[in-house]
C-alpha cells in the first residue's frame, strides 16, 4: 500500500486490466494478447517525448491547422503530427503535439483536456509510447482508459485511474479456529466445557424423572378420589329428593 499510486509508473497489461491494479488473472482475451505482445516503439518518430502531448478523440474532419490554432494559445509549438491512415490518408482521430518549453506542455495538459474542438470533446495526456516502460498500445490489447464502459476496460491512466485497494480483515481463519495456537486451545476448551455441561444436564434430568413420575401418579390418585367424592355426593342428593 505504501507504493500505491492512481497513475501507473510502469505499464503492466495485467494491472491495467484491474480496477485497483491487484488482479492476478487476466479477465479478457485482450489482456492475454497484450501480455504476449512484444511491442517496440516506432523508431521513425522524432522529437522530444517529454515535451509531447497526446491528443485523442478528435473529429475526423479536424486538420493540423485547426490544432495549431487551438494549442498555440498555450505556448510555442515545435511540431504537430496528425496520425493518418497510410492507404486512405484519412485522420485516425488522434495526434501528437510537441512544444518548445515544458511550461507550455504542462499548461496545455492541465487546461486543454475535455476541450471541445469541431463538436468533439478531446482527451489530452502526455505521450506514453516512449516515456512509459513496458507500454502496449490499445490495438494490441493494452492502452489506458477509453470510452468503452464494457469489455476492454483499462485503468491506471489519466482518463481512468486506479482505485485504492480495500484491505478486508481475514475472518475465515479465526471463524474456523485456524488462527493462532491460543485461539485453537480456547476453542477446544470451550468444546470440553459444553460437553461436561451436557453430561451434567443429562444426569440431573435422569434424577428428576422418577420424581415427576411420582408426582404424576399422585396427581392421578387425587383425581380419582375427587371423582369418587363427587359421585357419592350425587347419590346423597338423589336420596334426599326421594
Amino acid at each position: 500500500m505504501n507504493d500505491w499510486a492512481p497513475i501507473a509508473k510502469e505499464y503492466d497489461p495485467l494491472k491495467a486490466g484491474s480496477i485497483d491494479g491487484t488482479d492476478e488473472e487476466p479477465h479478457d482475451r485482450a489482456i492475454w494478447r497484450a501480455m504476449l505482445a512484444r511491442y517496440v516503439p516506432n523508431k521513425g518518430v522524432t522529437g522530444d517525448p517529454h515535451l509531447t502531448l497526446f491528443v485523442a478523440r478528435l473529429n475526423l474532419q479536424t486538420t493540423e491547422e485547426k490544432l495549431k490554432e487551438v494549442f498555440s494559445r498555450y505556448g510555442d509549438i515545435r511540431k504537430i503530427r496528425l496520425v493518418r491512415d497510410l492507404v486512405t490518408g484519412f485522420s485516425k482521430g488522434y495526434a501528437f503535439i510537441e512544444y518548445k518549453e515544458e511550461r507550455a506542455l504542462l499548461k496545455a495538459h492541465r487546461d486543454a483536456n475535455r476541450l471541445v474542438i469541431d463538436q468533439h470533446e478531446i482527451f489530452v495526456d502526455f505521450e506514453l509510447e516512449r516515456t512509459l516502460k513496458g507500454w502496449i498500445p490499445r490495438r494490441l490489447g493494452g492502452g489506458f482508459g477509453g470510452k468503452k464502459e464494457s469489455g476492454q476496460l483499462r485503468f491506471g491512466g489519466r482518463d481512468r485511474p486506479f482505485r485504492k485497494p480495500i484491505n478486508l480483515p481475514n475472518m475465515k481463519n479465526d471463524f474456523y479456529g485456524e488462527g493462532s495456537a491460543e485461539k485453537r486451545n480456547w476453542s477446544r476448551e470451550g468444546t470440553r466445557d459444553w460437553r461436561t455441561r451436557d453430561r451434567d444436564h443429562e444426569r440431573s434430568r435422569d434424577k428428576r424423572w422418577p420424581e415427576r413420575e411420582r408426582s404424576w401418579a399422585w396427581g392421578e390418585s387425587e383425581r380419582e378420589r375427587d371423582s369418587k367424592e363427587e359421585r357419592s355426593r350425587g347419590r346423597e342428593r338423589k336420596d334426599r329428593d326421594r
